[in-house]
């Protein structure tokens, strides 16, 4: 049997370096300069509680607690951890991280998305998490871009579909979190997939895609669709 080698040279690491976008700034986090912006983003009385349900860490009833969190991550080179900054505000919104980096294969994933109430159902939802997919297959050259969830995470696996990742599989029992069982729902995009996706992503970020009040006027699914 004749084995066929790939001609593939590895993927760069991610930089810790911040990433513009028209919303939204993506920040290394810094637990100093953003904390504040971030416990009220996240634990704020306008607070979505309902996003640490599925995170392995949080809700966080102490603000010393939560800043200490955040200076253990600040450190971290995987995860790799970015403060989104919404560019209207000047004000730090949410959190998300590229971890379980792996140049010599071409993986990376994207996760630990933890994002404040007025940031869900956004475009600037969408593009902070574009900036960091343009990134890593782009800029970084990955093969395989993952995103996994918990299988009862339903706003997760909604969020992976629209964005254009195909569903996997299923590891069941594959950890325990907060003493429950996950079951792992495991999604990707190849290289391969990947110039479909992201002109799709492109067109829909596009200013003319937005009315004068910043309503879509096409969905995401729908620029796939042609």
């Amino acid at each position: 049997m004749t084995t066929t080698l790939l001609d593939w040279t590895p993927a760069t690491p991610p930089p810790r370096a911040p990433i513009d976008g028209r919303f939204v700034r993506l920040e290394p986090l810094d637990a100093q300069r953003h904390g504040e912006d971030l416990w009220d983003a996240l634990q704020g009385p306008d607070s979505d509680p309902a996003m640490w349900d599925y995170l392995p860490y949080g809700p966080f009833a102490e603000r010393s607690a939560f800043d200490s969190w955040l200076q253990d991550k600040q450190g971290s080179s995987d995860p790799l951890f970015f403060t989104v900054i919404d560019k209207a505000t000047v004000r730090a919104v949410g959190l998300l991280s590229f971890l379980r980096i792996a140049p010599a294969d071409g993986c990376i994933e994207i996760g630990h998305i933890a994002f404040g109430r007025a940031m869900q159902r956004s475009p600037a939802s969408t593009e902070a998490i574009w900036l960091l997919m343009s990134l890593a297959m782009d800029d970084l050259g990955n093969r395989r871009l993952e995103w996994k969830c918990n299988a009862r995470n339903a706003r997760s696996r909604r969020a992976a579909e629209r964005l254009g990742f195909t569903q996997e599989g299923l590891f069941r029992q594959h950890a325990v979190i907060k003493g429950q069982n996950r079951d792992t729902a495991w999604f990707s995009i190849i290289d391969s997939e990947w110039p479909r996706r992201r002109e799709a992503l492109q067109r829909w970020l596009a200013a003319e895609n937005f009315d004068e009040q910043g309503r879509q006027r096409q969905r995401l699914e729908a620029f796939r669709e042609h």
